[in-house]
């Protein structure tokens, strides 16, 4: 089969037809970059390009309260700093980290409604000087294009209010987050069609909200089901109108999700996290026909060559079985994989990944 562009590689896997290979991509940690250009990366390469991966773009927009952000604190190894959703935070420079939340600004109801009403949709929200520099390269190069939402449980707890007060505000002050998430949604919609009617169409809607974490949920399913499951339904119903696919990405064990997300029509699943108590294998072969799938290659075993070609090779020929599957970890890769590591296992994707 002649080598296919990105675009046609992916729209495949989301029509669960074989291609010429699966897509491969992959999301390293900043540490991890830092020690490969340490081993002989250029600083100024591409991804993408130096490794030979598939080719995705996405547009974003701005849908937050706008609050200050500054730095208070910054030495040679972390920054804190103030984010326009009114957190501070630590950043840890040269360490493979998430980020350390210290202070939330929005962790009340009356809060939220004065961020709420800072959260309008404008035209200076979404980056226009980006889209008419990329956006025609972009479609030319045969990139797969997503336009990016901000929503839910995960971005509100984390990068917002703080995860006590919305687990608490869940079971106590149910109305409040129902609010919250479906303002974000709104904002981010309205944003993502001023987007659209200029001309800067998107093949998926995209979004992330991680629900799990080691072997359990942050919530129940009927909780799931009131508060969260309507939003996620009105987001995919807005991406199937206009022809796109939807895409989530959500950390952690959601198995007991994944038959409501796949009724509610939701396209596309990663990053299958392996450690946490997702089986790709089995997941693929319960929901494969409903979901592509993305991820599911266990980020622990990166940094052991043997482990991983093993795993890669038990895993890959099941998941890429009549399409539906992209290549990439179950979470960022670490800075313990080496580059001359990586570039096996990209090799070995691809060998093991082609139809």
């Amino acid at each position: 089969m002649a080598e296919m562009t990105t675009h046609e590689r992916v729209k495949r896997m989301y029509e669960h037809r074989e291609a010429d290979r699966i897509p491969v991509t992959a999301g390293p940690w900043a540490a991890t970059i830092e020690r490969w250009q340490r081993e002989g990366m250029p600083k100024d390469a591409s991804l993408t390009h130096y490794f030979g991966l598939d080719k995705f773009a996405g547009i974003g927009t701005d849908n937050s309260p706008r609050y200050e952000q500054k730095t208070i604190e910054e030495t040679d190894e972390y920054q804190i700093s103030t984010t326009n959703w009114g957190v501070t935070m630590k950043n840890w420079k040269h360490h493979t980290s998430t980020p350390e939340f210290l202070d939330y600004k929005v962790n009340t109801p009356d809060a939220w409604k004065e961020a709420k009403a800072r959260m309008t949709p404008s035209r200076d929200r979404v980056n226009w000087d980006d889209l008419k520099a990329n956006y025609k390269t972009w479609r030319e190069e045969g990139r797969w294009i997503s336009g990016g939402l901000w929503f839910g449980f995960d971005v509100t707890h984390s990068w917002m209010a703080g995860t006590e007060t919305i687990l608490m505000a869940m079971v106590q002050q149910p109305e409040w987050c129902k609010d919250m998430f479906n303002h974000f949604l709104d904002v981010g919609l309205a944003l993502l069609d001023m987007a659209w009617e200029e001309g800067y169409t998107f093949d998926v809607l995209q979004w992330p909200d991680d629900m799990g974490y080691k072997f359990n949920q942050f919530f129940s399913l009927n909780t799931y089901r009131e508060l969260l499951k309507p939003v996620q339904k009105r987001a995919i119903e807005w991406a199937h109108a206009k022809g796109v696919m939807t895409y989530l990405h959500s950390c952690g064990n959601i198995l007991p999700f994944i038959p409501e997300l796949v009724e509610i029509g939701l396209d596309a699943l990663n990053p299958l996290e392996v450690k946490a108590g997702m089986d790709p294998i089995e997941i693929k072969k319960t929901y494969g026909k409903n979901l592509l799938l993305h991820g599911g290659i266990n980020a622990v075993l990166w940094d052991k060559p043997d482990a991983i070609e093993a795993e890669m090779r038990k895993v890959i020929p099941v998941v890429k079985e009549n399409g539906g599957y992209i290549f990439s970890s179950d979470h960022s890769v670490p800075s313990s994989v080496s580059l001359d590591d990586f570039r096996r296992i990209i090799a070995l994707a691809k060998e093991l990944g082609t139809y």
